[in-house]
């Protein structure tokens, strides 16, 4: 997945993703039957060149295409079968060229054991009733055998959807198939990602607190357990050049104010510690938070994360605050499907104007920033020891998503979506991310229903309107999802 697009005026150095892509594998097959090809000279060529503009498309979205050719067979299904379950595949997709039995389909499927979406793509837009004569219409004829498929994937337990339409012009159709390669991208890049925890869960706070094993064992993500100690080496080690790279890319992207030059000396080295420890661990994401004492070498560790933290989330190596292993996932799902992710939560209801103010004392995705940020001093962390630099911004004005994680009672993750809307208008200045929200329902509603869903006290902001994306990583990844609005 491309990152998301910013519209923050920094150089290319200071956003460039720190990560490669992982680009899903997705096994391609297409379906006829041989009965035909002597009975129809060139219907199996044409069904074939119908396919490769399939496979084509795929790679469009950035996937690795894996095909399979036009299976038209039982004894190719079972060979196709064998290939694909050597494979390694993220999604299979079944493409309709013409009417096969389903015999032919479900060998193909079955070893792999993962998700198929059924592409019941027409050629053409109608067919010309008066004209068109049999060979005609087997070429067009990719509904015929999309139900017969349907049941057998459904008795056999094979998880799959159907996905209608044209096979060219058909941008809702496409956008939809589009939607499911990158969700199959952002699981591949759940279950390679190793998150950081770093540190400790804030005291107290129950819904914070997480089950690693239960997080491997349904995303696949690694967690790998921190100490401060790693990172205060890390920061020792940090070279003269890439803490000078660092301040001169925070005097880029921020307006400063109220910042010392000790505490910016302080940040700069710790966001260059943080990048050395992302490098060593090769993290594809961190969680963070320690409470330190009395000034210890911790606590002024744990005070300097916000700056270095907001520097990694916006290059694609998403930071929670308080050792929020789940919103970490979160803001990965929103960063990977390019609509950012920024740690955020709910600060107040605004009854005279009709928004949800919501933020968070850092990190910020700052590509997702609606105007250039403020790296703002502050002689005092509310709730947290220590004191330092903040980061203070706002989401750019237009759609928005939000995405918690959550734990259910039964221990199972569970997804909490909503779609609404970034407004213009003053927000706080206290050295925090604060954006103004509106969703549809109010904000009073609003509330009572992501309330009702038991969420985590944070989640993920991201732009762009995402459900529909999101709820197809739900369903790959076997998360339900509860949308609020």
């Amino acid at each position: 997945m491309a990152p998301v697009e910013a519209t923050l005026a920094a150089p290319a150095a200071a956003l460039e993703p720190l990560r490669k892509p992982h680009p899903p594998r997705i096994g391609v097959f297409g379906i006829g039957l041989a009965a035909y090809w002597p009975q129809f000279p060139n219907l199996k060529e044409r069904l074939e060149k119908y396919q490769r503009e399939v496979e084509a498309r795929i790679q469009q979205f950035g996937a690795t295409v894996i095909s399979a050719g036009l299976v038209d067979t039982p004894a190719a299904a079972a060979e196709a079968g064998q290939s694909f379950a050597r494979a390694d595949l993220d999604l299979i997709l079944c493409y309709i060229g013409t009417y096969a039995t389903s015999s032919q389909v479900l060998p193909v499927v079955q070893r792999a054991k993962v998700p198929v979406l059924v592409l019941n793509l027409q050629p053409v837009e109608a067919l010309d009733y008066e004209r068109t004569d049999t060979a005609e219409w087997l070429a067009n004829c990719s509904a015929c055998c999309t139900p017969e498929i349907a049941n057998t994937f459904s008795r056999a337990r094979v998880k799959f959807r159907v996905v209608s339409g044209m096979l060219r012009d058909d941008p809702v159709a496409w956008n939809e198939i589009g939607e499911w390669c990158h969700a199959a991208g952002v699981v591949k890049a759940l279950r390679a990602g190793r998150i950081g925890f770093l540190g400790h869960a804030y005291p107290g706070m129950l819904d914070m607190y997480s089950d690693f094993t239960m997080v491997t064992a349904q995303t696949g993500a690694h967690i790998e357990v921190l100490e401060m100690c790693d990172l205060e080496k890390c920061c020792a080690e940090a070279a003269a050049r890439e803490i000078s790279e660092k301040l001169e890319i925070t005097r880029d992207i921020f307006t400063l104010e109220n910042v010392s030059g000790e505490d910016l000396e302080w940040a700069v080295r710790v966001a260059a510690g943080l990048d050395r420890l992302a490098a060593k661990y090769d993290l594809a994401g961190l969680t963070y938070y320690y409470r330190g004492l009395d000034g210890n070498p911790y606590e002024r560790l744990g005070a300097g994360l916000i700056l270095g933290n907001s520097l990694l989330t916006a290059r694609g190596i998403p930071a929670s605050g308080e050792g929020d292993l789940k919103t970490c996932l979160a803001m990965m799902i929103l960063d990977r499907l390019g609509a950012g992710g920024s740690f955020t939560e709910f600060y107040a209801m605004d009854f005279r104007d009709n928004f949800m103010l919501m933020g968070h004392d850092g990190p910020g995705h700052l590509a997702i920033s609606g105007h250039q940020p403020v790296l703002r001093g502050l002689g005092l962390y509310h709730g947290k020891r220590g004191c330092g630099v903040s980061v203070e911004f706002r989401v750019r004005t237009g759609p928005i998503t939000l995405l918690g994680i959550t734990q259910t009672a039964d221990g199972s993750l569970k997804m909490v979506v909503a779609e609404g809307e970034s407004v213009p208008g003053p927000t706080l200045r206290i050295g925090n991310t604060n954006s103004r929200l509106r969703f549809a329902v109010g904000p009073r509603e609003f509330v009572n229903r992501w309330s009702q869903e038991g969420p985590t006290h944070h989640c993920a902001l991201g732009v762009g309107h995402k459900k529909a994306a999101i709820a197809k990583v739900s369903e790959l990844m076997n998360v339900p999802l509860a949308s609020v609005c």
